[in-house]
């Protein structure tokens, strides 16, 4: 079974959009897991809703590259493997580095209190352990940074790789007192006061990397290990 948090809907927004919407948060935060197999009349009941708008969104979420459509109008949640979280990372590292660089120019003082009681926020949510809030101001901690660009056209790419990290990173939760050792927003911060775009790359690449980087391939090595061991057992 799943659960889709509830999102707030913009009067304007139609229900094919509030539908991608839905799903497309669900997956960002992890509420669907990897490997999960849905189908479209399964959704569809769920969301009490016709097949159509569902149908319409799961194309739009697939181009994103967060799902993959099956025959039988099944749908799945990719899974995570260690060359493909290399990609992953890359990408980020790359794309966010770019994003903050360009954006640094038009970084006011105001801005940067604004998030730092992102960061606040998040340091409360750390102790308290909500971890679908906490996935949802950190993104809205850097994308409050890269949004400052007002001639940003990286956004939507950068989003879809949070899409295809989401669900792997709410399989981390059990190493999730790995992710904090070094504050890594009060470096980013700290680089933003003192408009040092080196500092401010290095402290988003070092982010990116303690976030999801590190736990997540000590997560994939103990999985392939176990299964290994599996394997052996069943030659036995």
């Amino acid at each position: 079974m799943f659960d889709l948090p509830e999102i707030p809907r913009h009067p304007t927004m139609t229900t094919q959009e509030y539908v991608h919407a839905r799903l497309r948060n669900a997956i960002m935060v992890g509420a669907v897991q990897p490997e999960s197999t849905l189908t479209i009349r399964g959704l569809a009941e769920y969301l009490e809703l016709s097949p159509t708008p569902v149908r319409e969104a799961l194309r739009r979420l697939s181009s994103e590259r967060a799902i993959e459509l099956l025959g039988n109008r099944r749908i799945s949640i990719p899974v995570m493997t260690a060359p493909r979280l290399e990609e992953i990372l890359s990408l980020r590292m790359t794309l966010e580095c770019h994003a903050a660089r360009r954006a640094l120019p038009f970084v006011s003082e105001v801005l940067i209190d604004r998030m730092r009681e992102i960061d606040d926020q998040m340091d409360d949510y750390v102790q308290s352990r909500e971890f679908d809030a906490l996935t949802i101001l950190n993104h809205g901690f850097h994308r409050m940074l890269y949004m400052a660009n007002p001639h940003q056209t990286v956004m939507p790419v950068i989003e879809s790789v949070w899409l295809q990290l989401g669900p792997f990173q709410r399989q981390m939760i059990h190493a999730f007192d790995q992710f904090y050792l070094i504050d890594r927003h009060k470096e980013i911060l700290a680089a933003l006061r003192r408009r040092d775009a080196a500092a401010l790359a290095q402290a988003i690449e070092a982010d990116i990397e303690d976030g999801i980087g590190r736990v997540g391939r000590e997560v994939l090595q103990a999985r392939a290990a176990e299964a290994e061991a599996a394997h052996a057992a069943d030659r036995i």
